[in-house]
């Protein structure tokens, strides 16, 4: 039984099986605050913050390999990332015009980079944690602000054809209501034709934006979900 202790502890200890568990870890860590932002409709989904997370215990361990090797300090990789992390992230501020909504997802990237680092330094349980701590500020931190300013929300069930077509138009209809659009995606799990919407609102004539979007093409029916 000793024996078989000692080679699992050997293995373990072999640079590349290393390499590829925090690998592994970092995927599912980046890929779940990744999903979060995509089922919000955000610029930056799973593929960008798993890269992105990848991205950052790469150049971790070629920190430590480079000390290794060559003595150069381990940090110094690192601490360019991060100033690179920043292009990345206005990007998607940038892409939502001039109403700064990108900067939470920038934050999120900066955020993955950091617990990329931890993983490539094999802080795993640190970076666990922050991974959770991440996903509950995003997933839940508005439900609070809103009720301070005092937001409602409008949620929709949108049948139709096609809904990706209809996405730009649907976006248009909340911008011109003075809607902002909280969450938009494809209701896979009732109807791959159902698009599920949600708006954070303060005034807003109901009737009529209803009649809006009934007035878009491929819309067969608009549901309002009330709160159970």
């Amino acid at each position: 039984m000793s024996t078989i202790i000692n080679g699992i502890q050997s293995i373990s200890q072999i640079q590349e099986i290393q390499t590829l568990f925090k690998l592994i870890l970092i995927v599912f860590l980046s890929g779940f605050v990744g999903f979060e932002r995509a089922s919000w409709n955000k610029p930056a989904g799973f593929r960008t913050h798993v890269l992105v997370g990848i991205s950052a215990v790469l150049v971790m361990i070629c920190g430590e390999y480079l000390y290794n090797k060559t003595g150069a300090d381990p940090t110094r990789i690192p601490a360019q990332l991060l100033s690179g992390i920043g292009f990345l992230g206005a990007g998607t501020i940038l892409r939502e015009g001039f109403n700064v909504r990108g900067l939470t997802t920038a934050a999120g990237l900066l955020a993955v980079t950091c617990i990329g680092l931890a993983v490539g330094e094999g802080y795993y349980l640190g970076a666990i944690i922050a991974t959770s701590v991440v996903y509950a500020v995003l997933s839940y931190s508005h439900l609070l602000s809103d009720k301070l300013e005092h937001f409602n929300y409008l949620d929709l069930e949108i049948l139709l054809d096609n809904p990706k077509e209809v996405i730009k138009d649907i976006k248009q209809i909340f911008t011109e209501n003075d809607l902002e659009l909280v969450k938009l995606k494809i209701d896979k799990e009732k109807n791959s034709n159902c698009l599920r919407v949600m708006a954070k609102y303060k005034e807003i004539n109901m009737n009529e934006i209803i009649s809006n979007i009934m007035e878009i093409e491929k819309v067969k029916e608009v549901v309002e979900v009330k709160e159970k």
